[in-house]
């Protein structure tokens, strides 16, 4: 009966899947999932090959409401002198939220992105069956649009304790816009979101540039995750 279970689970997630990527050949909206499926149906004679270019490998949860995709952005560096390097900018976990728009798609034109910070990620790492965290965000805090964009993420456990409702909230007072997305995730779902977390950390401090010792050692052993990229921060922060 379980093999019978996890038998039909898999033909789920694999339905589900190509479904949703169906319409990607139309348009290139759906590029990060897309590159998502992609990456996971390569061979494992071509993984096995050193690559230069970046590596989309989000974990991504698919609900029938919306579709929540998870991946670390590391940070940027600078170089004070020969050899040596100093964080310009801290990295974080990126999370986006889609809106479905029919069964098993989802609208990436209106996606809303919140990126988690070490000190957030953290918040989410320690939290028990019956916790709760929420998390505000205002990208134009030191601008003269200061509070025009507000955005709220609350994770809160189900009732029945089967897992936990991700809700993110965005008000735009510019565009006049109030948009909510939830994601209900499962306590297996959030075991694994738990887990990257603990595991992306230390990396989007920039500390394994200090444990790896060499610079290039260090790039070589996560290169697959995607650099914190100015286009992708100027599309994140013009939506927070």
């Amino acid at each position: 009966m379980m093999k019978q279970a996890r038998t039909l689970l898999s033909r789920s997630l694999c339905n589900q899947s190509s479904s949703l990527f169906e319409e990607s050949s139309k348009s290139s909206a759906f590029r990060g999932f897309a590159t998502w499926v992609d990456s996971s149906t390569t061979k494992r004679a071509d993984a096995a090959k050193p690559s230069s270019g970046r590596v989309f490998a989000p974990y991504a949860i698919f609900k029938g409401r919306a579709a929540l995709s998870v991946e670390p952005v590391l940070p940027t560096f600078t170089k004070i002198e020969p050899g040596n390097l100093r964080i310009d900018r801290r990295g974080s976990v990126m999370m986006t939220f889609m809106p479905a728009v029919s069964e098993r798609k989802y609208d990436w034109e209106k996606k809303q992105l919140f990126a988690l910070s070490p000190t957030e990620v953290g918040s989410v790492i320690s939290m028990g069956p019956q916790d709760s965290s929420e998390f505000f965000h205002d990208p134009s805090m030191k601008s003269s649009n200061a509070g025009q964009v507000r955005k709220s993420l609350s994770i809160k456990p189900l009732a029945d304790s089967s897992g936990y409702f991700f809700q993110l909230s965005v008000t735009d007072n510019i565009h006049n816009s109030n948009d909510r997305i939830v994601v209900p995730v499962s306590k297996a779902e959030f075991a694994v979101l738990k887990s990257a977390f603990s595991f992306a950390l230390p990396h989007i401090l920039g500390w394994d540039r200090i444990t790896g010792g060499d610079v290039g050692i260090a790039a070589q052993g996560f290169a697959s995750l995607p650099k914190a990229d100015p286009m992708q921060l100027e599309l994140e922060w013009g939506k927070e």
